[in-house]
């Protein structure tokens, strides 16, 4: 008995081990049928990361180096042109905007895979539009800034001069282009993250991102009160 039992659960375990190897991940791990060696060249992506640590996309006006390993005589510099494609040689136009270095590789390795074998082709960005967030509204010095490293929305405001006395820092607006066509807003309480002196909800800036810093209620209307004294009529704790 014993023995029947012990079998049964190691036919069990067995089965149970089988059952959980993703056909679909062994298949991945084949090389592509255009031979191509660029690392980082595959859709998967661990799920979050991409938003922390979005990917540089290839942009009209930006240049890059191709790179062959085994065939030098294919290299060649590029320039994006403002409908999104470039001339390669041998292969004609190709659409590259919007893409990554991995998802533009992978393009180009395609595309080569039908002229020669195994293409190995590494990309090397040269002049691009390097990473910018936009501070805009009442701010002491509105404009577009370099975006480098790792920067939240306070500290943005900060590189921007801070707040000025006409702001409504309690609902700071924060633009986020999710597409070539759409973006998304985000209200921002501000002035309750610093009155709390807690700033686990100061978002991380992303490259493009904007933020629009509105005008308190009190300022508007200050120059129609009879009194320059505006805090004797308003309590500022309102706004």
């Amino acid at each position: 008995m014993y023995k029947l039992f012990a079998s049964a659960l190691a036919l069990l375990i067995t089965g149970s081990v089988a059952a959980q190897v993703n056909p679909s991940s062994q298949a991945s791990a084949a090389p592509s049928s255009s031979g191509c060696s660029a690392s980082g060249t595959g859709s998967a992506a661990v799920a979050g990361f991409d938003q922390r640590n979005p990917r540089y996309h290839i942009e009209a006006g930006d240049a890059f180096d191709v790179n062959f390993e085994f065939a030098p005589e294919f290299n060649q510099t590029v320039t994006v042109q403002p409908d999104g494609f470039v001339t390669m040689r041998e292969i004609g136009d190709v659409h590259v905007a919007a893409k990554t270095v991995p998802e533009l590789t992978q393009s180009l390795c395609d595309a080569y895979g039908k002229i020669m074998a195994s293409p190995s082709i590494a990309i090397v960005l040269r002049n691009f539009e390097k990473p910018y967030f936009v501070a805009s509204g009442q701010v002491a010095h509105p404009g577009k800034y370099e975006l480098r490293g790792e920067i939240t929305l306070t500290e943005g405001v900060a590189m921007a001069g801070g707040f000025t006395e006409k702001s409504k820092h309690s609902q700071v607006l924060l633009f986020r282009r999710v597409s070539s066509q759409w973006s998304e807003a985000k209200i921002i309480d501000v002035k309750k993250m610093m009155n709390a002196k807690n700033l686990s909800e100061d978002m991380f800036l992303q490259p493009g991102d904007m933020f629009v810093v509105p005008q308190n209620r009190i300022s508007k209307i200050a120059r129609f009160l009879p009194s320059s004294s505006v805090s004797t009529y308003v309590n500022p704790a309102m706004y």
